[in-house]
């Protein structure tokens, strides 16, 4: 994988690159059936699959592949072939101009943020979405139009396998890419691993082979290997089996990590039951976004010492300092005694006009070039910090076994590390929180999320309001139970073992099989994300 984070130019060169046992797979996917064919490989690197392709005897009518990067197309050059034509070359730009189609197209194609393609590259990579009538978006990384531009490129029948970074199965940028693929394609099968294949990075990466043969059939498949080793005992055949019908409506694929009828389980449930989205009761938006958290946030020692009580707010930073179900004040002050960074500092514009302490710790934030920053630089004034609004709950925003969603009673402000709940009014705010705890909304919370390496589950906003959540107004009778069980470090599956019974069974009527499914689901998905760790 070609992960590039930041702009160095080793970086945006790429420098991660794939396994021949994952090159030979994909080469030998791609040619099961396949005779006299064209194809292509759209960013070839040093050419390990142009290596593979010869050293294991593979025949074709023609072999095409680009590389933009002069060292790297220098390199696959010396493994030139018969019937092979390497070019010195941009892909996004070739795409919009050729003519050619291919049968088969392999590879693993770059890994770039949209902020760091060259201005070209971003027209092109715009009019790839354009040729295909897709709405493009600046969070968009480059390998998604890599794999759009070269479906277009595909003959009617025809296959592409590409090694992709796992976040395409839910991010959502790749959103417009799944419902593409999905719709494109008769044939999706996604090949993932428990241990990451490239060790030196925590970058999940996923096979996706995918076929298109001129059927109205619209199928996936998803199988998990322990890690690229495996493929060398890997019988294809196996990717038939298990096929799950595509849910056009569902935008996330983590979803097929699942069997059939959990998946019709989930399709089905909020339906059956009436069970409403969180965004029905309440918005979620982002926690305070300071821009350098590590100057805005401080402890009671730096208040004292530049005597910065008047402009220090109560503050939860991070999720460790929330170890309950209910935040309260005596957490807030425990988490000052206890050296936290319990205070968001906040200055009024006029504060440089003061020789005070505020002043002194301003100017110690510029020896540290904090007004220099991204985010602090476009204020009018750097260390004036927008948006100053307490909400009525906190969700914790990464999150390990499960996410936490808190009732905020301390009225503590909170930074990006956690989202602001603000319930609607008529809602009880008890019975909100409290309806949270069960296997059905933690299954959601998998399904709407994304994992990272490291087993990390994250949520944004928008994903966090379309989890389900089986609200029940009696439900604040077991908000001080779970508060106590939580506190007290009892095992999650305890509290749940309580609150299914009530939330789920007694109160929307679900049946003991059905709320096993729910459990399965969550511990399966979030299993399988920690595993990653």
């Amino acid at each position: 994988m070609k992960l590039i984070t930041e702009a160095s130019a080793e970086k945006l060169r790429g420098g991660f690159y794939t396994p021949s046992v994952i090159a030979d797979f994909i080469l030998k996917w791609a040619f099961t059936g396949a005779e006299n064919v064209d194809i292509l490989e759209p960013s070839c690197g040093d050419g390990i699959f142009l290596s593979q392709i010869r050293n294991n005897g593979f025949q074709f009518k023609s072999l095409k592949a680009i590389e933009l990067d002069p060292t790297e197309y220098e390199k696959a050059s010396a493994l030139k072939s018969e019937n092979t034509t390497i070019i010195n070359y941009d892909f996004l730009e070739y795409c919009n101009k050729t003519n050619e189609k291919f049968d088969i197209i392999i590879g693993n194609p770059p890994y770039i943020r949209y902020q760091f393609f060259d201005k070209e590259q971003q027209t092109e990579a715009e009019k790839i979405f354009k040729s295909a009538k897709l709405k493009f978006s600046k969070l968009t990384n480059i390998w998604v139009s890599f794999v759009i531009g070269s479906s277009l490129l595909l003959k009617e029948e025809g296959k592409i396998g590409f090694v992709l970074p796992a976040e395409i199965l839910q991010v959502s940028y790749a959103k417009e890419l799944r419902n593409f693929l999905a719709n494109f394609y008769n044939k999706i099968s996604i090949i993932s691993f428990e241990k990451l294949v490239f060790p030196n990075i925590q970058q999940e990466v996923v096979l996706l082979l995918c076929e298109k043969n001129n059927t109205q059939q619209h199928s996936i498949n998803h199988v998990e290997l322990k890690d690229a080793n495996d493929l060398l005992k890997f019988d294809l055949p196996r990717l038939e089996n298990n096929r799950k019908h595509i849910d056009f409506n569902n935008n996330k694929w983590t979803f097929y990590f699942l069997e059939q009828e959990e998946i019709n389980f989930l399709e089905n449930v909020a339906l059956k039951y009436n069970i409403p989205l969180i965004k029905n009761f309440a918005n979620v938006e982002v926690g305070i976004t300071t821009g350098a958290n590590n100057f805005f946030t401080i402890n009671k020692d730096t208040v004292k010492d530049f005597g910065l009580e008047e402009y220090a707010l109560p503050l939860v930073g991070r999720s460790v300092q929330v170890n309950s179900l209910i935040f309260s004040e005596a957490d807030w002050i425990e988490n000052v005694n206890n050296d936290s960074k319990a205070y968001l500092v906040s200055f009024p514009s006029k504060t440089l006009k003061q020789l005070n302490g505020a002043k002194q710790y301003i100017k110690f934030g510029e020896s540290l070039d904090i007004h220099k920053g991204y985010k602090t630089g476009i204020r009018d004034f750097w260390y004036v910090v927008p948006s100053l609004k307490k909400s009525d709950a906190l969700f914790v925003r990464r999150n390990h076994k499960y996410p936490k969603l808190v009732i905020n009673e301390a009225s503590a402000y909170t930074t990006d590390t956690m989202h602001r709940v603000y319930i609607h009014s008529k809602v009880n705010k008890d019975s909100f929180v409290a309806s949270y705890y069960n296997s059905l909304t933690f299954a959601f919370t998998e399904v709407c999320g994304r994992s990272h390496g490291g087993g990390v589950l994250e949520l944004m906003p928008n994903e966090v309001e379309s989890v389900l959540l089986p609200y029940h107004k009696n439900n604040h009778e077991l908000i001080e139970k779970i508060d106590d069980m939580i506190r007290n470090k009892e095992d999650i599956e305890q509290i749940l073992k309580i609150t299914n019974k009530i939330i789920l069974k007694e109160n929307f009527g679900m049946s003991d099989y059905e709320i096993s499914i729910a459990h399965s689901i969550w511990k399966k998905l979030m299993n399988r994300r920690i595993n990653r760790n």
